[in-house]
């Protein structure tokens, strides 16, 4: 199964460009509120018409704006789960789940696809409660019955673990992940949490400001996000603008050094990023002298700040982070950085 989004959509003040090119079990659309991540989902299904471009699933055409195609959803086999879930609240468990199979067939069929689907979403015992009489876990598994009682190719799932508290959230993560790979269909997650797509996204697209700037792999993508956007995006505390001294050297004036990189330095070079978590007190390369400015106690790591011995005092530190167990009794005089772990970023 495979996806393809290569669409503009001009909304006066904000402007949609979108490519994307996938074929991976779960896709993340990541980007912060008011990307263009949810209007994506909303083209993908049809609820809303792109300007131009097109949007093919499997080779199958939804929308092409050069051949006059667009495909109404009913005819996209595209569920959408929303943020909410949008259970009907006067309608039992077994009836929202009619609700997806309405077009499937007789009343038997339709009867025979409700016990498929409360079985294959373990929520026997549960036909004859209402929403509000569920637990979180349970209205989202409901939501899913009934968007898979459709028969849809794709799932697009729009935030769904947003209205959830951390708890309930973190326990329903993997669920979803085991509950897609049994379904065996392609899905698209939007989320504006790097966590959340790192754990289940095999794939991520970073949308800033309505356009994508880096689709990959999920690990490639956090590796080598590219630009300064998607740096930040995937969690990097650490960036600054840069320039190219060489092949294999930049220089960061804003922290009064200059490091060595593993990998060609692009000529667009705008600036380099940090990741907290790669700093080491014992390396060789990209040492440099530091001065801590304090730390800050996170519930399972510490994070020390500092900065370079060539940075202006009344600058931003930086942010190494760490183990609890790994803290130093005493901080270091320098800090060094592997060379394949700086982060070469460019303007998109």
């Amino acid at each position: 199964m495979s996806l393809l989004v290569d669409m503009e959509k001009d909304l006066g003040g904000f402007r949609l460009r979108v490519q994307l090119d996938t074929d991976a079990p779960l896709t993340g659309l990541l980007g912060a509120s008011g990307s263009g991540k949810s209007l994506t989902l909303r083209c993908i299904a049809g609820i809303e018409r792109p300007d131009k471009g097109r949007i093919l699933l499997d080779g199958r055409v939804l929308f092409d704006s050069e051949q006059g195609i667009d495909l109404p959803p009913r005819q996209r086999r595209v569920g959408m789960l929303f943020q909410h879930y949008a259970l009907f609240p006067t309608m039992t468990v077994a009836e929202n789940i009619r609700c997806g199979a309405r077009s499937r067939g007789s009343r038997a069929e339709q009867d025979r696809i409700v016990r498929e689907m409360m079985a294959l979403l373990q929520l026997e015992g549960l036909e004859a409660r209402r929403p509000a009489q569920l637990s979180g876990g349970q209205a989202q598994r409901v939501a899913l019955a009934r968007m898979l009682a459709a028969d849809p190719q794709l799932l697009l799932l729009d935030e769904p673990f947003s209205a959830l508290d951390a708890h309930l959230r973190d326990r329903l993560q993997p669920q979803l992940g085991e509950l897609l790979h049994r379904v065996g269909r392609q899905a698209v997650l939007v989320t504006h949490s790097r966590d959340e797509a790192y754990r289940l996204c095999s794939a991520l697209c970073i949308l800033d400001s309505g356009r994508s700037l880096r689709t990959g792999p999920t690990r490639a993508v956090f590796a080598d996000p590219g630009s300064v956007a998607a740096a930040r995006l995937t969690g990097c505390k650490n960036v600054a603008a840069a320039r190219r001294v060489d092949a294999a050297t930049v220089e960061v004036p804003a922290w009064g050094i200059t490091l060595h990189t593993a990998g060609p330095v692009p000529e667009r070079l705008c600036a380099v990023g940090l990741r907290a978590h790669d700093f080491t007190p014992d390396g060789a390369e990209n040492r440099w002298p530091v001065v801590f400015a304090g730390a800050m106690e996170e519930p399972f790591q510490w994070c020390l700040l500092f900065r370079y011995a060539g940075q202006d005092p009344g600058s931003e530190p930086l942010w190494w982070r760490m183990p609890k167990d790994r803290k130093p009794a005493v901080p270091p005089e320098a800090l060094a950085i592997d060379p394949a772990k700086i982060l070469l970023l460019c303007e998109p």
